[in-house]
């Protein structure tokens, strides 16, 4: 993978985004690749909206979505019959 548009090198790149994949905090990925924590943290905050921006697009819903109170599956409440 290239960095683009960072100063950072291309293996510092790699071990942030498998820390970041394996859910390990800025500032702990910050300590073990070397860099200080406010890199990391905007990092992380960029990799967020290249992921939220990625999601928008894939959303199979546009604008105002209805939803009705049909509940399917788990255990029926009350008595019955």
């Amino acid at each position: 993978m290239t960095s683009r548009r960072t100063k950072l090198s291309n293996w510092k790149v790699q071990q942030l985004l498998e820390l970041f994949i394996a859910e390990v905090t800025a500032r702990r990925a910050a300590e073990r690749v070397g860099v200080s924590k406010d890199t990391a943290a905007l990092f992380y905050r960029k990799i967020r909206g290249v992921i939220a921006r990625r999601l928008k697009q894939e959303t199979p819903f546009a604008g105002e979505v209805e939803i009705d109170e049909s509940y399917f599956g788990g255990s029926c409440k009350g008595r019955r019959g």
